[in-house]
């Protein structure tokens, strides 16, 4: 909306955030670990609710922050006494389960560094390369992926502990050889004696995210990160004390953020379906809901006459950009608008359509408060209001990864005349607000998961008739995203259906949201006179067909891409 036609209330709450964001400044404690100065605190008053989860069976479980403490004290000292040191890394596989927060945090109450990982979407070489590249010294998973974890383990030297989560709807299983059993361990465990002290700077978290040309990245964060969650609780879901919390994605939603607070997290273990979404919606109750882009592009296609969520006050979607006609329509039938939100596993929230102030539809928001975030051009200057730059944020920065967790080098590319180029184009207009351009990476943004190129092209060159392979993102009305592969192909072979057909098999189930929707083959792919594939020409090819160029202008755009191109060799 222009300054112009803001209403007063408006005008006031955006000269507020201002205010506050002015003077904005960081407490920072030397010491910090979440186990303690933040469960711990809440777990003063027993009856102050802390998880609602609903496993496989429909059946609701109620643990307490009491509860939760005790729990999480308890694997803190198991890890202990498996003789687990500060700082050995211990690998968190695990689907959403109670006992996620108790492994991760307690790990972290332990001085022992968690890395979380996805469960679900993951292949074999996948979880072998998180878990060599980590050196874990334990791992903590399901009964699905005891198998895996054992035939993995002859490569894994680090490797010294298994821990099986029993779930209810398994049923009775034996455990397998060599496996501790998760209930065992904190059944035997003192939560008298857990924890090691931490500093606020100390190693507490990795994240792997999708990389473009090769390995996933893994992202260090210091207990710093957890400590900075209660601005994102404050400033984008707008959350209380008493709220009941729904996060269908991400890590830090997953319990930092709406712990800070003292809120209670809902945790369901069911696969996102739109119509149990809306139902569960009414059932489970929460006053604040947050999901992926995808799932609330899939629900407002549902019949929404008969919504009712009495208590759900806010509605947040973080992971990719949200359609406008998206936030629209969701309004228009709940009366509630989705407030979008754009962050990094290397950073967390940075900006966001932020409680309380007006939206800009299509914006991705203003800055959270204690970040400075602007449009630089390549030297580090920033770019004036309008002007298209790298969305970047200036250093130090409180809650920010550490680094690209051995990988030096790539750190180093991203931290750059005092500010971290987050890898994205923004611009922004006079009142602040920042709005996303493009990628300036190559990651594929499909639903709420990221998707590496490099992860797709390796799988498809498994093919004996596939030369080279380039992956790209074709627009799509439902995922916003979905993976197009262009294909070389040997000399000798047809593009039939059968082709298709093998190469779609190359992807099993488990790694479907990997599996190309569309094949183009090609003679060859652009490259750069050093060999690099130019993806860019190709996500500019797919747009030009989605979007098709005014014949006036084709000779233009064809001379200016053959400019680039040679500047780029």
């Amino acid at each position: 909306m222009p300054a112009h036609l803001r209403t007063r209330q408006e005008s006031e709450a955006l000269e507020a955030y201002r205010q506050s964001a002015e003077r904005f400044e960081w407490d920072l404690p030397e010491t910090f670990n979440f186990a303690r100065n933040v469960v711990d605190r809440f777990a003063m008053d027993p009856n102050r609710p802390a998880l609602l989860y609903r496993d496989a069976r429909d059946v609701t479980h109620h643990f307490s922050f009491l509860e939760m403490s005790e729990r999480i004290r308890r694997f803190a000292n198991a890890l202990e006494t498996l003789g687990i040191e500060s700082g050995e890394p211990v690998l968190v596989l695990l689907p959403p389960l109670p006992e996620w927060q108790v492994a991760v945090i307690g790990a972290m109450a332990a001085g022992v560094l968690a890395v979380p990982t996805s469960i679900g979407v993951l292949s074999p070489h996948e979880v072998h390369h998180r878990a060599a590249h980590s050196g874990a010294v334990a791992v903590v998973t399901i009964g699905d992926y005891t198998d895996l974890v054992d035939e993995l383990s002859p490569q894994l030297p680090s490797l010294r502990h298994r821990i099986l989560v029993r779930e209810e709807s398994a049923g009775e299983q034996p455990k397998p050889a060599g496996w501790l059993a998760f209930d065992t361990l904190l059944a035997e465990a003192n939560p008298e004696t857990a924890g090691r002290p931490t500093r606020l700077e100390d190693p507490a978290l990795v994240f792997y995210t999708s990389g473009t040309t090769g390995p996933p990245k893994a992202v260090l964060h210091s207990h710093a990160y957890c400590y900075a969650a209660a601005r994102q609780a404050v400033y984008w879901h707008g959350l209380r004390g008493t709220d009941r919390f729904w996060p269908t994605t991400g890590w830090a939603k997953a319990a930092f953020v709406p712990w800070s607070c003292g809120a209670e997290i809902v945790v369901t273990r069911e696969r996102p379906d739109p119509q149990r979404t809306l139902s569960d919606l009414e059932s489970l109750a929460p006053d604040i809901f947050c999901a992926p882009p995808t799932q609330y592009r899939m629900m407002v296609k549902q019949d929404l006459s008969r919504f009712s969520a009495p208590r759900l006050r806010e509605c947040v979607a973080a992971g990719e950009p949200l359609n406008p006609e998206v936030i629209e329509s969701w309004h228009a039938a709940t009366g509630l608008r989705i407030r979008d939100g754009y962050g990094q596993s290397e950073a967390g929230l940075l900006v966001a359509n932020l409680v309380g102030l007006p939206m800009k539809p299509g914006s991705m928001g203003l800055p959270l408060p204690g970040f400075e975030i602007e449009a630089i051009n390549e030297k580090g200057s920033v770019r004036e209001v309008g002007e298209e730059g790298d969305l970047a944020v200036r250093l130090p920065a409180p809650g920010l990864f550490s680094e690209y967790w051995r990988d030096p080098e790539a750190t180093a590319r991203v931290r750059i005349d005092g500010w971290y180029r987050t890898g994205d184009r923004a611009r922004r207009d006079a009142e602040g607000y920042f709005w996303f351009m493009g990628r300036a990476d190559d990651v594929i943004l499909s639903g709420s998961h990221r998707i590496g190129p490099f992860d797709v092209e390796s799988r498809l060159l498994e093919h004996p008739d596939v030369v080279e392979a380039a992956a790209v993102a074709a627009p799509d009305a439902d995922l916003g995203q979905v993976v197009l592969a262009f294909v070389v192909l040997r000399g000798h072979r047809s593009t039939d259906d059968t082709l298709t057909e093998e190469l779609r098999a190359l992807f099993p189930e488990n790694e479907a949201i990997r599996r190309p929707s569309r094949f183009e083959f090609v003679d060859a792919l652009p490259k750069t006179a050093t060999g690099k594939i130019r993806r860019v020409d190709l996500r500019r090819e797919v747009q030009n067909a989605a979007n098709p160029t005014p014949p006036e202008n084709r000779v233009k755009n064809h001379a200016e891409n053959q400019t680039k191109r040679h500047e780029a060799s």
